[in-house]
């Protein structure tokens, strides 16, 4: 089935808003090249789609999750991180500071950021929570944008 989207709300290239949140794609986004595993980065996208329950996001970072070599097992279980042997040690700390980040939880946040350290060097660590805000700028421009999936 096809896919196109459908702008219900407004024009997101009214103001040039659209273009620097295109830019920071183009620095973090799916198609960058960057020093992080490409399927946890993939991973780590389609964690805060599914947290913020962005259509566009979800059918997009869905495919590139496939395109990636991530099992559709996996992707389909995400949610359900914490319940998986799938997930490594490294997966799980880049997902739990996922959430963390996402959900603004400045409770468990120094310990999540803490856990990184483990697993990740700070190039790493810096790419991971660019994802995650670029991803959270883009459900959030995507919901206000009311861009709505129309199968063809």
């Amino acid at each position: 089935m096809a896919i196109t989207f459908e702008n219900t709300r407004f024009d997101p290239d009214l103001i040039g808003f659209h273009a620097i949140a295109q830019q920071m794609a183009e620095s973090v986004g799916y198609t960058a090249e960057l020093s992080l595993d490409g399927q946890l980065a993939q991973l780590l996208r389609l964690r805060v789609a599914q947290m913020n329950p962005c259509s566009y996001c979800l059918i997009l970072h869905t495919k590139a999750a496939h395109d990636r070599g991530i099992a559709a097992v996996k992707a389909a279980h995400l949610p359900a991180w914490r319940e998986s042997a799938m997930f490594s040690d490294a997966e799980r700390v880049a997902l739990a500071y996922c959430e963390a980040l996402t959900r603004y939880d400045l409770a468990s946040f120094p310990k999540r950021h803490a856990a990184l350290t483990s697993h990740f060097d700070e190039t790493a660590i810096a790419e991971i929570a660019a994802i995650v805000i670029n991803m959270n700028v883009w459900t959030r421009l995507k919901l206000a944008q009311g861009a709505v999936p129309i199968g063809t």
